[in-house]
């Protein structure tokens, strides 16, 4: 991959939507919210089981729903949900489902 290439997205995110919750955890963190939806809509899905990073690849095949699971540290983190029609991502914590 050359400088500057960026992997192309496998998915329509659809809305963005982002729980309170969620914003606050991130800017408690100094962290940008773009940077995980773009891990998450080019299939860097953070971290999940194998079951789960299997459902991910099925459901680009399918249309149904895809998660992504990123630590933000030790304690906290962060759900990125993209629905099965692709019109609404969701950034979430897990206490928030």
């Amino acid at each position: 991959m050359a400088i500057g290439d960026v992997h192309a997205p496998l998915f329509s995110m659809g809305q963005i939507f982002a729980t309170p919750g969620a914003l606050d955890a991130l800017e408690e963190r100094n962290l940008k919210p773009d940077h995980y939806l773009a891990r998450h809509v080019t299939g860097d899905w953070g971290d999940l089981c194998a079951e789960d990073r299997q459902a991910n690849k099925q459901a680009l095949a399918l249309g149904t729903r895809i998660l992504s699971s990123y630590k933000l540290d030790e304690r906290q983190k962060l759900w990125i949900i993209t629905e099965a029609d692709r019109a609404s991502t969701t950034l979430l914590l897990p206490e928030e489902y």
